[in-house]
């Protein structure tokens, strides 16, 4: 049975997917190559991934066809998604944006052996910035990946590759790793759900943990029991790992009320000595988020965390990080220069800084946390703007680069130190059709309530029926005759295509690349609201 082109949009979810491949209704193979046949066709304008794997995703689908045909049944058996390319895949490099030739890896990762284990079957490894420093994926080594709602805009980073095949409907679902907010921003910055959850809560074996601890792997996908299905997938621990959460089930805390909660809806971000302008649009949508929870009966207020100076914690670890993964690297001298001068800071500041560092987790815990005995959780902005152009960050040096990222998105990384967990959820639209968002911070282990509030959030908004252009011109079948790497499917992708909505009931059309409501820089002219003062960091913002 084929994807018939009907004018709605067929098995798209993963959770759907998931239930048609169950029920006989469409076959792994289908799905596969349709997915396939998308990547295909907007390889060349969204740019999402570093790596297809058409032959063995293929192989893989059509293996799950007979186990589905068998009787057998997993979570995710057939279902085709995604990993970024910081997240090994058996027979696949493990490049993370860098440029040079990389072996292919041996093993799977911890996490893509449990996605297999579900059933799904990976059909790619998605773009993402020189080891996921910035908050925008372009690098010389694969091109720029390009955000579905308006491709002269940047999808976020670093996980924006994964961001990108999500929202123009390539896969149904995939993962990122979120290390100062890279599955938040870009999530975001592309309307859809992003959950950083718990540290540890993922593993990431073969490292018993990433850059010092910082960062995670998790999920985005278009509405949050899709994303809290990958995350039940994924999660998980290895022998190896340093940080073994117990066990939570996210995709039924999705389907529980969260009760009436006490939320802090908070505007102003840790202190970096840089300035943070909060864009009036962002300010807007945050805002009316807020009502939007007052009117489910949440009791919100102004209030504000006590971050004290936590980027003097968070700098040393993620430069210790980037440090880390530059000794990987086949070619040294092929790295951005920015690369290298945070590998030379990750080396200045081991040793007795980086100690420091991890011992001041735990006060820091007690102080931020302190927020969480009057309330339950806190609402902030995900990002301080909307998503720049594509090129804007990328032509900066690394003093520019740190205060544009700053600029753009001071409000993620804190929670990344404290290893708590974070979800952004879609907030609207700029006037010019851009994505914004908001996240839902809780206090350690807070997955199964921050994921019940944004189900509740998400039946009120109804954010998933609205999909870029773009992403709805993909819907036409893919004949079965079709497949194999190459395959060419009869889709516009994203050519010509300037980011119009396509929307039940929302606003018309976008404004074309750098019209109103377009970015032109990051923090730049027509901030306003300055979120807080000014002030320094040397912040490596993945």
């Amino acid at each position: 049975m084929g994807i018939r082109d009907t004018g709605t949009r067929e098995y798209e979810g993963l959770a759907e997917q998931a239930a048609a491949l169950a029920a006989g209704q469409v076959s792994a193979a289908e799905l596969v190559r349709r997915s396939l046949a998308r990547i295909d066709a907007t390889q060349d304008t969204v740019n999402a991934f570093r790596r297809v794997r058409a032959e063995a995703a293929l192989a893989e689908a059509a293996a799950a066809d007979r186990r589905l045909a068998a009787g057998e049944r997993l979570p995710l058996l057939g279902v085709p998604v995604a990993v970024k390319d910081d997240t090994d895949v058996a027979g696949e490099p493990t490049a993370f944006g860098c440029a040079g030739e990389f072996p292919p890896k041996r093993a799977d990762a911890e996490a893509v052996r449990r996605l297999r284990a579900a059933g799904a079957v990976v059909v790619g490894k998605t773009n993402a910035c020189e080891l996921g420093q910035w908050p925008f994926t372009e690098g010389p080594a694969f091109g720029d990946t390009r955000n579905p709602w308006n491709p002269g805009h940047t999808p976020g980073g670093s996980s924006g590759g994964s961001a990108a095949a999500v929202a123009a409907g390539l896969v149904p679902a995939a993962l990122g790793t979120d290390g100062a907010g890279s599955v938040r921003i870009p999530a975001a910055w592309t309307h859809l759900v992003g959950i950083k959850p718990q540290r540890g809560r993922i593993s990431t074996w073969p490292d018993p943990e990433s850059f010092q601890g910082i960062t995670v792997l998790g999920p985005l996908a278009r509405t949050v029991r899709d994303a809290a299905l990958l995350l039940d997938a994924a999660a998980g621990s290895h022998d190896g790992d340093l940080h073994r959460p117990r066990p939570v089930a996210a995709r039924a805390a999705a389907d529980r009320d969260p009760g009436r909660l006490r939320i802090a809806l908070s505007w102003k971000p840790a202190f970096t000595g840089t300035p943070k302008p909060l864009h009036p649009e962002v300010r807007s949508a945050v805002t009316a988020l807020a009502r939007t929870l007052a009117g489910l009966g949440h009791h919100v207020e102004e209030a504000e965390p006590d971050y004290g100076l936590i980027g003097l914690a968070f700098v040393p670890r993620a430069t210790a990080g980037v440090r880390e993964w530059v000794s990987r690297a086949p070619d040294r001298a092929l790295l951005d220069r920015r690369t290298r001068g945070a590998a030379r800071m990750g080396r200045l500041l081991g040793g007795p800084v980086l100690r420091r560092a991890r011992v001041a987790e735990r006060r820091q815990h007690a102080r931020v946390g302190a927020l969480f005995g009057p309330y339950d959780l806190i609402l902030t902005p995900t990002t301080a703007a909307p998503p720049p152009r594509v090129g804007t960050l990328a032509r900066m040096n690394g003093w520019q680069t740190d205060r544009a990222m700053i600029a753009a998105c001071p409000y993620a990384w804190p929670w990344n130190v404290l290893g708590w967990p974070g979800v952004n959820v879609p907030a609207g639209f700029t006037v010019g059709g851009l994505p914004l968002g908001a996240q839902l911070l809780g206090p350690a282990h807070s997955e199964p309530l921050l994921i019940s509030l944004a189900a509740q959030l998400e039946a009120e908004l109804r954010w998933y029926e609205r999909w870029p252009e773009a992403a709805a011109e993909s819907t036409v079948p893919v004949p079965a005759a079709q497949g194999g790497s190459g395959v060419r499917a009869r889709m516009r992708g994203l050519k010509g295509v300037a980011g119009r909505l396509r929307t039940a009931g929302g606003p018309g059309a976008v404004d074309t690349v750098g019209g109103p409501g377009s970015v032109d820089t990051v923090g730049g002219p027509g901030s306003a609201d300055t979120a807080s003062g000014s002030g320094p960091a040397d912040t490596v913002g993945r």
